[in-house]
């Protein structure tokens, strides 16, 4: 059932379609005119209007444009007697759902409806399905050392500038790379994430640029690269460290140029695309060592975003458990456990080296073996890490 809102200056197109929709189990509000429409519309919350184009006042055109410049969330479907293309472009540019000429067939009315209504279930769930995945990806903490980089990519990333993010391997690298997304200019296109380390050398070239067919034995087909799959929005390059010096070749070129070639082929495809970079390593020190390229670097790094290990922020360890003690019970579908004050202060003096991966899984440990209440001798038992000397 849904709560639409039928503008038109024909009383008697108004009762038809109120017949039709009632008849369909919906809630039904009228409008004679598009002022008194807008100011509805300001004023309660409707799924679906039809709107004519031509009425007294304030024509349909207008009532769509002022209610996309308010932020109204409501989808259109237009009505017209003089139904042309030019029409229907205008009200489409201008953000209408759909477009029906006058006087409206009953399938087409239904059809028109039932399209809208899928789509306002489908961005529902997506706000949905947003929301969770931005609560489950929140940077918790309030240490010096987190709110300082919290800091940083609210500053950064609303910019094009390409950022390095250093750290140790569960410091959580990845989840800074995906708010400086979240908070871009970019953040309605993709984020497309390359762990480097994971990909054979031979092969992170074809996986970055793409490759044509036959370009080797087993390229069978052409494939799009990363590049070109990030075009508009993010390339992440994870453990760019452990790239090879000829992919760190090409992707310098990538960078300096915006173009790439695919594997085997000689056309330039331009790429508009902004990098980020992360490393567990000491890229200074693999430049000395000649296992990374300078110019590479000074190309990632126009910010540098140190995220702490978990030792530098033990303050930040009772909102993690507290964080990880929620998410995990809703992944099991059970009731959230809770710790003891003693054994979070156990754990807090803990040195933690896999970071905040290794206390995410020693909290999931805890809660599949410890008691009700997880308590100070659980965490002894069950943390499976040795205390601080």
């Amino acid at each position: 059932m849904a709560k639409i809102l039928i503008i038109d200056d024909e009383k008697s197109i108004r009762a038809a379609m109120r017949d039709l929709l009632e008849m369909e189990k919906h809630v039904i509000e009228e409008a004679p005119d598009g002022e008194t429409a807008l100011l509805m519309l300001q004023n309660q919350s409707f799924d679906i209007a039809f709107c004519d184009i031509k009425m007294p006042k304030m024509d349909g055109m207008e009532v769509l444009s002022k209610s996309s410049e308010l932020g109204i969330e409501t989808l259109f479907i237009m009505l017209s007697a003089h139904g042309t293309i030019d029409t229907a472009v205008e009200a489409t540019k201008k953000g209408a759902y759909d477009f029906i000429t006058k006087p409206p067939d009953i399938n087409r009315i239904l059809l028109a409806l039932r399209n809208a209504l899928d789509k306002n279930t489908l961005v529902a769930e997506t706000k949905v399905l947003k929301k969770k995945v931005d609560r489950s990806t929140e940077i918790i903490g309030q240490s010096k050392a987190i709110t300082q980089v919290k800091d940083a990519i609210d500053k950064v990333a609303p910019t094009e500038a390409r950022v390095l993010i250093t750290g140790p391997n569960g410091s959580g690298k990845e989840l800074v790379a995906r708010w400086l997304h979240v908070k871009s200019n970019r953040s309605n296109l993709p984020l497309v994430e390359v762990n480097c380390a994971a990909i054979p050398s031979e092969l992170i070239e074809s996986e970055l640029f793409g490759h044509e067919k036959g370009a080797f034995t087993s390229a069978i087909k052409q494939r799009i690269g990363k590049f070109e799959q990030a075009d508009g929005g993010t390339l992440f390059l994870d453990e760019i460290g452990d790239m090879s010096l000829s992919a760190q070749a090409k992707v310098l070129r990538a960078l300096q140029e915006n173009k790439i070639t695919r594997v085997g082929g000689d056309r330039e495809i331009k790429v508009n695309v902004r990098v980020l970079a992360a490393t567990n390593k000491d890229l200074k020190k693999e430049i000395n060592e000649s296992r990374f390229r300078e110019d590479l670097y000074h190309r990632l790094s126009v910010i540098l975003i140190e995220v702490p290990a978990l030792a530098q922020r033990r303050d930040d360890i009772p909102l993690l458990i507290e964080k990880f003690l929620a998410d995990i019970a809703a992944e099991y579908g059970a009731a959230k456990k809770n710790m003891d004050k003693t054994a979070i202060k156990y754990l807090q003096e803990l040195p933690w080296t896999g970071n905040i991966r290794e206390l995410r899984n020693v909290v999931e440990r805890l809660v599949i073996l410890g008691g009700t209440a997880i308590s100070e001798e659980d965490a002894r038992t069950y943390a499976g890490v040795g205390p601080l000397a």
